[in-house]
């Protein structure tokens, strides 16, 4: 995956928009958190650059993989084993339906949902890590309680509504991008 070096559109032609303001009551929220926004579970600080990389990067992934809404878990348990009768089966013939039960549990779908794609960043890519991801999912649960105006709303759950499109996810990520890149912490040595 390439980095994303363009900036992400500012605006949606979904139904969302993250304005300045918003943007600007994000940062108001975060000033006013206990533990920093910036700190990531590994005790160090993301600057607002990685952290805009890596809010990057998860768009890119869900471009090129595609967004899903929710995981449709129910689907595997419709699905029947299709084991023979041991009695009747070879060993290579057991091990190819082993195979094939493996392979259909595996799944085929590459979409994935936000939360899947931000955490994929932060443990295969080179545009993030685990701190990374911590924060760029701080970030994101910050601007949806500025856009919402509830103080208990997260990303996730949003990301998740029924209405919720992948255009509407894109705005979110630009946001945070923005966001990140306006209010975050300086590159050490920049």
């Amino acid at each position: 995956m390439t980095a994303n070096t363009t900036a992400l559109a500012p605006t949606s032609l979904a139904g969302v928009m993250f304005t300045d303001e918003t943007l600007r009551q994000a940062a108001a929220l975060a000033a006013d958190r206990f533990r920093p926004v910036w700190t990531g579970a590994s005790g160090e600080e993301s600057s607002g650059e990685a952290v805009a990389r890596h809010l990057e990067a998860t768009a890119e992934l869900l471009k090129r993989d595609g967004w899903i809404r929710t995981y449709d878990y129910s689907s595997d348990w419709t699905r029947g084993a299709e084991a023979g009768d041991e009695d009747s089966m070879t060993l290579t013939d057991m091990v190819k339906a082993l195979l094939r039960m493996a392979r259909d549990s595996a799944g085929t779908d590459a979409r994935r949902t936000l939360r899947t794609a931000l955490r994929h960043v932060g443990e295969g890519s080179p545009h993030g890590d685990t701190d990374t991801d911590t924060v760029a999912s701080e970030v994101l649960d910050l601007l949806i309680k500025a856009h919402t105006g509830s103080s208990d709303a997260r990303a996730v759950p949003w990301s998740e509504r029924l209405h919720r499109t992948h255009a509407d996810i894109n705005a979110l990520l630009a946001a945070g991008a923005r966001f990140a890149r306006t209010y975050g912490p300086a590159t050490p040595g920049r």
